[in-house]
């Protein structure tokens, strides 16, 4: 196979000085764009008292105001795109699960633009042209099926667009079509190790070589168990919708040491979550980012709430970010101790005879939050086995994080999933106080 480093890019070949200097001036650039096309980005400028001209050099992106999601809400659909809308090309949006969903437009560069990063990550997860790519994200106006789609194809890969469900026929493609790479979710990836076990099939036994694991976060212990039971490389892909879709960053398979974010075109910051002050790389606080190259839907500081840190390129010239170990509004605190969804997988991931799916339901017990960890249990676990699952659990989140939870050990596969990912928490804390 053809060395990794032969197919960069002339934006991977570029030394840390030159590319500072082309963030710099694409950061210029994409300020003026917002600010001379966008109403919303005028007013939060003139109100923080900046104009793009004060960017006179990256630490000075600090001075102007975060974009958050609820800014896209409000000015829902299209009040955040910067050109008109005979210039839109396609459109995507979230699931708006928590109130209005957020609109995102491209343009024909912007989807060039995106199928470009899409290759370039796929290319450093170890993919090639000719390769089959089974995707297994969803389709439709989420951003990964198609983001992922575009992108392989670009590579020159042959793809075999499966999207999300129909677990047993997943199997049945990826053993009659021989795909080298899957890119799904790593929570629908051990489903559909499940199923090949369910099957008798031995997941180690197919032509899978490469997985590219996105859209949620998932830890170091997942990675090994998906890597020990499909023996494949399990690496990582990170994007939103807000920013482009997958292919902000990737990590690189030679390297597995966290994900290259692709800086040349998403200038990335870390914050501190409560005061918003930027902090160093290497501590660990909230991603942000800003677009250089966006033309539909420049994004100037958008707040991710992601949780990680910044670390020195290896792989590749651009900066890393560390795996995403939760996020900042994911965060619960319970009696008084901060609680992140990635602690609870840990302890279930080492957990026998409990599947890797859980959710977490909040209640008010009383004047007292109150936490079921709700895991589901492998396919051949009965119920001694299952009674002490449930006991280790709670006994190892009363050790290692400090509260007392319930747990109870439900049937495989029925815990609810949406494009391929289980709803991680359940706050039904204020049900519960208007029933009482």
């Amino acid at each position: 196979m053809t060395d990794a480093t032969e197919l960069l890019d002339s934006g991977e070949r570029l030394d840390r000085e030159a590319l500072r200097a082309l963030q710099l001036e694409r950061l210029r650039a994409s300020l003026r764009h917002a600010y001379a096309h966008v109403p919303f980005y005028r007013e939060s400028f003139d109100k923080a008292g900046v104009r793009p001209d004060d960017c006179r050099s990256l630490d000075d992106l600090a001075r102007f105001p975060f974009t958050v999601k609820a800014d896209l809400r409000a000015n829902y659909p299209y009040g955040m795109f910067a050109v008109p809308q005979e210039r839109i090309r396609r459109l995507h949006a979230s699931s708006g699960t928590t109130g209005r969903p957020t609109v995102v437009g491209y343009t024909d560069g912007d989807l060039s633009l995106w199928s470009d990063m899409v290759a370039r990550s796929l290319r450093a997860a170890g993919a090639r042209p000719g390769d089959k790519v089974h995707v297994a994200y969803g389709y439709g106006l989420f951003t990964g099926g198609l983001g992922a789609h575009y992108g392989a194809e670009r590579l020159g890969c042959t793809v075999i667009p499966a999207s999300g469900g129909m677990t047993a026929r997943q199997v049945q493609l990826i053993r009659d079509l021989e795909p080298r790479i899957i890119m799904v979710t790593p929570s629908y990836m051990l489903t559909i190790l499940d199923e090949f076990e369910r099957q008798g099939v031995d997941p180690r036994s197919t032509s899978l070589r490469v997985g590219v694991f996105g859209a949620e976060p998932w830890t170091e212990r997942m990675r090994r168990e998906i890597e020990e039971r499909f023996a494949i490389d399990a690496v990582d892909i990170y994007g939103l919708s807000e920013v482009i879709g997958p292919g902000v960053a990737q990590e690189c398979v030679e390297t597995k040491d966290g994900l290259h974010v692709w800086e040349d075109h998403f200038y990335p910051e870390i914050v501190d979550p409560i005061t918003g002050e930027v902090l160093p790389d290497g501590e660990e606080g909230e991603l942000v980012f800003t677009s250089l190259t966006k033309e539909a839907m420049p994004i100037v500081r958008y707040r991710t709430r992601d949780l990680t840190r910044l670390l020195p390129g290896t792989a590749r010239v651009f900066r890393r970010m560390e795996k995403v170990t939760g996020r900042s509004d994911d965060m619960l605190i319970l009696r008084g101790v901060n609680l992140f969804p990635t602690q609870i997988e840990e302890i279930v991931l080492r957990t026998p005879g409990v599947a890797p799916h859980f959710q977490l339901r909040l209640t008010r017990e009383g004047r007292m939050d109150a936490l079921t960890v709700r895991a589901e249990a492998r396919q051949d676990a009965g119920p001694e086995v299952r009674e002490a699952a449930a006991r280790s659990i709670a006994a190892a989140v009363k050790d290692g994080v400090g509260v007392t939870v319930s747990v109870e050990i439900v049937e495989p596969e029925s815990l609810e999933r949406s494009v391929g990912k289980i709803r991680r928490i359940v706050d039904l804390r204020r049900t519960d106080a208007q029933g009482a």
